[in-house]
């Protein structure tokens, strides 16, 4: 017995694979702000700051491919490169070089990693 699954059905699916995008990277940008005095959160926000210099510079994110996979079912032309880069070209930062964007992008993790090595610092020091 086959089933058919429509391309509207790709294409929600896709729409979440979004959602849950958007929802990591506003993680990896702002978690530093709900980790305080929770070591698990501390722990799975700098993994997360990692693997966001990791995806920057090395390799292409999964959900990207998951999302490029899901739109090419529902029949839609899938972006090319990374997914920070077709959506802030296209939102917010139209004509910047993604030499840029990226750079900014692996900034803002580093920062947060600062931060961290910062903290745990200062704790070793006054414990």
């Amino acid at each position: 017995m086959a089933v058919i699954v429509s391309g509207e059905f790709y294409k929600a699916l896709a729409t979440l694979v979004l959602i849950v995008h958007i929802l990591f990277i506003v993680w990896v940008v702002l978690g530093a702000l709900l980790t305080r005095s929770r070591p698990v959160l501390q722990v799975l926000h700098i993994a997360s700051l990692i693997w966001g210099v990791v995806t920057e510079l090395f390799v292409r994110c999964p959900l990207t491919l998951v999302e490029n996979w899901l739109e090419q079912r529902a029949g839609i032309q899938p972006y090319q490169g990374g997914f920070l880069l077709h959506y802030l070209d296209k939102l917010v930062y139209p004509e910047l070089p993604a030499s840029v964007l990226t750079a900014v992008a692996v900034i803002v993790c580093l920062f947060n990693l600062a931060y961290y090595a910062r903290v745990m610092r200062s704790e070793h020091h006054s414990g």
